[in-house]
């Protein structure tokens, strides 16, 4: 593939990055409620999650599920279910004084993987990452070429775009948090990032 259409692509998914999102109020969380390694665990599961859509796209189950409202119902409410979840128990660990991975009766089947989890699978359920590969990625696409090593091309520029504005970000809280690291501070922020994953779990189900 040729530099230019991925430095094309880049261009144009760096603002879609930069938009505090899912992943943005992971980092934030796990940084200010753990440490900044919590933080670059969740940014790393948030950047294998593109993986999963970007496997999909390139063997056309992504395009199967958006095209089937049925379907794209199905991953939207599941998505939704899911952030709502972790916002809820983001919350509770703000009020209670301890981390979500600690209250065994909220796990779900994954939260044994913890922060890195979160991240992979709050990026693999949802349907906002699965559209950048639906609509921004065939953009830049050569229809002479195999499809599947330019796609995987385009995911390594995206991964790579997510990754230094993540990391970055956790390194910048974790500096604040130094200053201002009270335990007030710290159950504000939980309860802040938790209303905050509720309320994207719930535009997730809802969004048309």
């Amino acid at each position: 593939m040729q530099w230019h259409p991925v430095l094309g692509f880049v261009a144009a998914v760096t603002p879609l990055t930069l938009i505090p999102g899912t992943s943005f109020t992971l980092v934030t969380q796990h940084v200010i409620a753990g440490s900044r390694s919590d933080g670059v665990r969740a940014a790393l599961g948030s950047a294998c999650g593109l993986l999963v859509h970007a496997a999909f796209a390139a063997v056309g189950l992504s395009a199967l599920v958006m095209s089937s409202a049925r379907a794209l119902t199905v991953v939207k409410l599941v998505g939704g279910i899911y952030l709502i979840w972790l916002g809820v128990a983001t919350w509770r660990s703000a009020r209670r004084g301890v981390e979500p991975k600690a209250r065994r009766r909220w796990r779900l089947p994954w939260a044994q993987l913890g922060c890195f989890g979160q991240g992979m699978w709050s990026n693999a359920l949802n349907p906002k990452a699965a559209s950048v590969y639906l609509t921004l990625v065939p953009q830049f696409l050569t229809s002479s070429r195999s499809i599947a090593p330019q796609i995987a091309t385009l995911a390594v520029a995206h991964i790579v775009v997510v990754l230094v504005w993540l990391l970055f970000w956790a390194s910048v809280v974790a500096v604040a948090r130094t200053a201002i690291d009270t335990p007030r501070f710290r159950r504000g922020t939980s309860r802040l990032a938790g209303a905050v994953l509720v309320a994207f779990g719930v535009r997730t189900a809802t969004a048309g």
